[in-house]
């Protein structure tokens, strides 16, 4: 694989990686939404608004290969640990899902950020 295949693949797992976490972000904050402590969960609703928004925005700074993709990157990473930590806190199910994608996100972010550096 050269150079310009292996980046292009990690480019694109990244772009997956944020799609999946915008996903999972947008679903955990509806179904904090949705329960019965809505006020307990302000601050995971909270992060997981900053996270999908930021996972979006990296996705599309990604796609159109702006040369701030790698700072986005890390921005992205950073957005998807606070939101990981604050739903590993939590033990429903949407949570669990949630932090497992932020996770994965935020390793594939750390990966193409310094891949760019």
């Amino acid at each position: 694989m050269t150079t310009a295949q292996s980046h292009q693949s990690l480019l694109e797992t990244c772009i997956e990686a944020c799609f999946d976490c915008l996903r999972d972000c947008e679903n955990c904050a509806d179904a904090c939404l949705s329960g019965n402590m809505v006020q307990m969960m302000a601050q995971c609703i909270k992060l997981c608004r900053d996270c999908a928004d930021t996972c979006a925005l990296c996705a599309r700074f990604m796609s159109r290969n702006s040369p701030l993709h790698a700072q986005m990157c890390g921005v992205c990473a950073e957005a998807c640990d606070r939101c990981a930590s604050e739903c590993e806190k939590h033990d429903s199910d949407h949570c669990k899902r949630c932090a497992a994608s932020c996770r994965r996100c935020a390793e594939s972010c750390r990966q193409m950020a310094t891949a760019m550096a």
